[in-house]
């Protein structure tokens, strides 16, 4: 691997010390799907008209998209299974490039999504596939993941996990990032909206951790600008926010998703499906990084994705109109 500086621990460095720059803005690339997914992790095979088909793609079309990724230097950290891991730092992917390869470190119930399943109609159950000393062998960065419900025993279980996790991990030499969910389902939280309650389920989850275990920083969902502004603005130096992407969506769910997000003070965007579903999952995230940093508008830059499509001669899966659309609720507020 690599001995220059990793581009995540120059940014983390300069967030912590006040000194961020959109420049600053971390991107991961989140292609870890096949620890929910599983076959169909990849996605489908396209027809000439580039529309989905029901046919699945191989994981090896997946691992090249990994590649690719990081080879073009546009994200920051290249997020995968161990098993992923384990071929690319064999084929050397992770050779000589400043991107950190990171893993998912657990795999609770709630992320088992594969076809015709029903897990995420219950609670999560803590679960873990990864042994941390065999991860600790293609990356030193990993992704642990936990939902809360408002349920004592079930939140106290959770956090039990979570806490023996933190242990091993400190045993092994490896370090992490938390995600928290949104439940699958709605959850009773009284007079208080889900986004405080998460911001305060983290905040009080955090507070009695010491600096050597603390995740480096969260990636969540964006629940909207007051309740990002208030988790961002809580303790910047020793907790960084960054959001997940959720559903693929249309392009411009994807730039106001980015762009809100760091308006109101995320750091990071951890993108699985709004990359990989792109037309080209490269111009995306250079696009988005285009948003993050003030050369185009969300509008302008569907456009201006749009257009690089076409100079490609790569079909594009919606109109112009159609891709420009907002769909998604928590960002129509601001878009």
């Amino acid at each position: 691997m690599t001995s220059s500086p990793r581009s995540l621990d120059e940014k983390l460095a300069r967030i912590r010390d006040g000194a961020y720059k959109p420049t600053d803005f971390i991107i991961a690339d989140a292609k870890d799907g096949d620890m929910a997914l599983g076959a169909s992790a990849p996605g489908p095979h396209y027809d000439d008209n580039n529309q989905p088909t029901d046919r699945m793609r191989p994981i090896a079309e997946y691992r090249a998209g990994m590649r690719e990724m990081t080879e073009s230097g546009l994200v920051d950290i290249m997020l995968t299974s161990v098993s992923s891991a384990e071929v690319l730092t064999d084929n050397g992917t992770y050779a000589d490039t400043r991107v950190t390869p990171a893993v998912r470190l657990n795999d609770a119930t709630d992320i088992w999504s594969h076809r015709g399943a029903t897990y995420r109609a219950s609670p999560a159950e803590p679960f873990r596939t990864a042994r941390l000393d065999r991860a600790r062998a293609v990356a030193d960065l990993g992704l642990y993941a936990i939902t809360f419900y408002n349920d004592l025993d079930q939140d106290v279980e959770t956090l039990d996990a979570y806490a023996a996790f933190r242990d091993e991990a400190s045993e092994v030499g490896i370090r992490h990032f938390l995600e928290v969910f949104n439940p699958a389902f709605p959850i009773e939280t009284g007079d208080a909206d889900l986004g405080a309650y998460v911001n305060d389920a983290i905040a009080r989850c955090l507070a009695g951790v010491a600096a050597a275990d603390r995740p480096l920083f969260l990636k969540m969902t964006f629940n909207g600008a007051r309740a990002m502004e208030e988790l961002a603005s809580f303790d910047p130096e020793n907790l960084i926010v960054g959001i997940l992407g959720g559903a693929a969506g249309t392009t411009r769910d994807t730039m106001e998703l980015v762009a809100q997000a760091e308006r109101h003070g995320a750091r990071v965007a951890l993108f699985g499906r709004k990359v990989w579903f792109a037309e080209s999952p490269t111009e995306i995230v250079r696009t988005m990084r285009r948003v993050v940093e003030g050369e185009v508008s969300p509008t302008e830059a569907v456009a201006a994705y749009h257009d690089t499509l076409s100079k490609a001669g790569i079909i594009a899966r919606r109109s112009l109109d159609e891709d420009s659309q907002v769909t998604e609720a928590v960002l129509k507020a601001e878009a």
